[in-house]
């Protein structure tokens, strides 16, 4: 009996699973396919978005894991897996700001759960290092001790403060609980993705502690993360993975495959971003154009330094609240737009002509410039509300 077109249609969950095979082979390429096909039946999946922006992240490509991310978010935003990989994706931006903040958020919204205490805490400490981060650390510690990626944690939180002591015994420890951690830096795929991500960073902080010009600790010293268990457990055999004598040690990840080019579009978000500051920034100038035309009834050159602080403040508060809304730079957008959306890119240029315009009153006076920019920015209003 053939089963109906229902019974045979592959479900998201299913796309999404077959993407985390995927991934954890290192085909991050066709891993990023599986999710596309998901998302042509179900776009609104905040599921697979979170997983897309996973596997953007793993590929080193935080550009486009932070499209996904944004638009997971705005799907599930109470979900904490959206927040965490949020958070990544805006460190990785260099967007360090909002990410402390969303990281933040983590920690505030779950105090007593072990996983958002010590994923917040080592976000945190990416973006805005200090003892926030390190008190959030050892409350994953404390909620959790018998996790070795707690004390991993800790481990990172404590060294990038400096505070190798702390890091080394926390480290030790996380390999006591589990001996992996030590490997952890070469996992592929996206189910351990916080794991590798924490083990990389500590093993960065330990080339630089190896590399300080303080005085060493009385002898032994040892600098970490250290490729074997901690002192109180007996030593592997030399030839089990030992670099020094030239032993083939563990094998290495699978070569990976990283996604040719971005799942999401990020033009409809622009297209989106840039309407909404068109409308803010001609409003603004028509206000501002009618207010500046009252006063200089009253004194010409009160108007005119009125009008020259007022266009430039317009003019910067719709440079800065794009580049904060967009998730790519503004020309990137606009010169998109100009090929897509021809009205909303002309009214675009109009909305940061129209600010100049008002200031040209001010270096020049007259009425002119001030008629001029409130006709600039009516049409550029017009072109955006008359848009279907």
């Amino acid at each position: 009996m053939s089963s109906s077109p229902s019974e045979s249609e592959t479900t998201p969950e299913e796309y999404r699973q077959r993407a985390l095979l995927f991934a954890d082979l290192g085909r991050y390429d066709e891993a990023a396919s599986e999710i596309a096909a998901g998302l042509a039946g179900a776009p609104g999946d905040a599921a697979l978005l979170t997983t897309l922006a996973r596997i953007h992240l793993i590929a080193d490509q935080p550009a486009e894991a932070l499209i996904a991310a944004e638009r997971a978010g705005a799907l599930a935003p109470e979900q904490i897996g959206t927040l965490v990989v949020r958070a990544m994706a805006l460190t990785d931006s260099r967007r360090f700001g909002d990410a402390a903040q969303v990281a933040a958020e983590v920690l505030r919204r779950w105090p007593d759960d072990a996983f958002a205490q010590r994923t917040g805490a080592a976000l945190l400490s990416e973006a805005r290092n200090g003892q926030e981060a390190l008190n959030a650390a050892w409350s994953g510690v404390r909620i959790a001790p018998t996790e070795a990626e707690a004390h991993l944690v800790l481990a990172v939180v404590a060294a990038r403060l400096r505070l190798f002591d702390l890091a080394q015994r926390a480290y030790a420890e996380a390999l006591d609980l589990d001996p992996a951690i030590g490997d952890a830096q070469r996992d592929v795929g996206v189910v351990r993705l916080e794991r590798r991500r924490w083990a990389i960073a500590l093993e960065a902080l330990a080339d630089q502690a190896t590399l300080d010009t303080s005085p060493p600790p009385p002898p032994p010293a040892e600098s970490f993360p250290r490729a074997y268990p901690a002192p109180d457990r007996p030593e592997p055999a030399p030839d089990a993975y030992d670099p020094t004598l030239g032993a083939p040690g563990p094998p290495g990840p699978p070569p990976i495959a990283r996604p040719s080019g971005p799942v999401l579009d990020p033009s409809a978000d622009s297209a989106d971003g840039i309407r909404q500051a068109v409308l803010y920034g001609t409003n603004g100038v028509l206000v501002a154009a009618l207010l500046t035309a009252v006063m200089s009834t009253v004194s010409s050159g009160v108007s005119r330094v009125w009008a020259g602080c007022i266009g430039v403040v317009i003019l910067v508060a719709v440079l800065v609240w794009l580049s904060r809304r967009l998730l790519e730079p503004v020309g990137t957008a606009l010169s998109r737009l100009r090929t897509r959306d021809r009205r909303v890119a002309v009214a675009a240029y109009g909305t940061f002509t129209a600010p100049l315009l008002v200031v040209g009153y001010a270096l020049v006076g007259g009425l002119a410039p001030l008629v001029a920019a409130m006709v600039v920015a009516a049409v550029a209003e017009l072109l955006v509300i008359t848009r279907r």
